[in-house]
């Protein structure tokens, strides 16, 4: 596990550094937003790290994962003067927000007590792991790791909006094209995680009853879009993001250009993170091993999973 996390940090410090070196400089006024964002980054990793440890619930990043994209987009548009491009990628955002803030929320993840709340179930499991247990290890990990790089994380992915700024070129139709398609991967990972959370609610309603159906004896989502992918609403999650980066190709006529960091790190982090997952869920569940065999991960690139064949 520390190989893994130690490989992450390192990539968010390097693969930023590479990319921005290999592309055109930052304006002054980019520089100037930039700086705000990261002010604001400090203080909400920061708080994060403070409330997690006080509180020994190591959720509180999950809680700003979708709500903080919006205000960094909309400082963003702030200080271009509200162009036109970067406002349609800030409202962009907003409607991902307003998504994935309410498939958190139906989940337990939030509370008047802000600090309180469901707690992701995949912490606890790392922290009762052996590599974890001197406090200072999970500190550290906690520290560097769920608050430092994951909120790092979320602020790269939203820096195509940034690049963004340099450009001359007027919003057009590839710019709505885009929007469209950004628009139609945020109702996939809706119906993935729909999909998926009609089945973990009756699974455990029939688990408290005592009675449970074949169909959710099975244990893990199976059925819809998650007969041809095992995880699409990671799928349609990382594509959010490749898609909102291409919008800073439109806009500077650069195809690879430093922005692209985030998108990039994203998708290293939903390998590692579907990797944990499939690891525990294959100790849950019998089917799952052949699940895994016969269901690509993030693309339907086998076939249709059969619980019968």
């Amino acid at each position: 596990m520390w190989k893994t996390v130690l490989f992450l940090m390192f990539t968010l410090i390097l693969v930023p550094i590479v990319t921005f070196n290999f592309d055109v400089a930052l304006t002054n006024l980019q520089y100037e937003t930039l700086n705000t964002l990261l002010w604001v980054y400090a203080i909400a990793a920061g708080l994060c790290f403070a409330v997690s440890t006080i509180t020994n619930n190591y959720s509180q990043v999950d809680k700003v994962w979708s709500i903080i994209p919006a205000p960094y987009a909309w400082i963003i548009a702030y200080q271009s003067g509200f162009e036109a491009r970067i406002v349609l990628m800030a409202c962009l955002v907003t409607f991902w927000a307003i998504r994935l803030s309410y498939n958190f929320a139906r989940r337990g993840g939030y509370s008047w007590k802000f600090w309180t709340g469901v707690e992701d179930y995949r912490w606890p499991i790392l922290r009762a792991k052996p590599e974890f247990q001197a406090p200072w290890k999970w500190v550290s990990f906690n520290f560097f790791f769920i608050s430092g790089y994951q909120m790092g994380l979320i602020l790269l992915f939203t820096l195509p909006a940034l690049k963004a700024m340099e450009s001359n070129v007027p919003l057009g139709i590839y710019d709505y094209s885009l929007a469209i398609i950004f628009i139609a991967f945020v109702i996939m990972e809706y119906i993935a995680d729909n999909q998926q959370y009609q089945y973990q609610e009756e699974k455990y309603r029939q688990i408290k009853e005592g009675d449970v159906d074949a169909f959710h004896k099975v244990g893990f989502t199976h059925t819809g879009l998650w007969a041809y992918m095992r995880h699409p609403n990671y799928t349609a999650e990382q594509s959010v993001w490749i898609v909102f980066y291409l919008f800073s190709i439109i806009a500077t006529n650069i195809w690879l250009n430093w922005s692209i960091a985030g998108a990039l790190l994203l998708v290293l982090l939903f390998k590692g993170s579907s990797d944990f997952s499939e690891e525990e869920t294959s100790k849950k569940y019998p089917l799952y091993k052949k699940y895994l065999k016969e269901v690509g991960r993030f693309l339907p690139l086998k076939k249709k999973f059969k619980t019968n064949n």
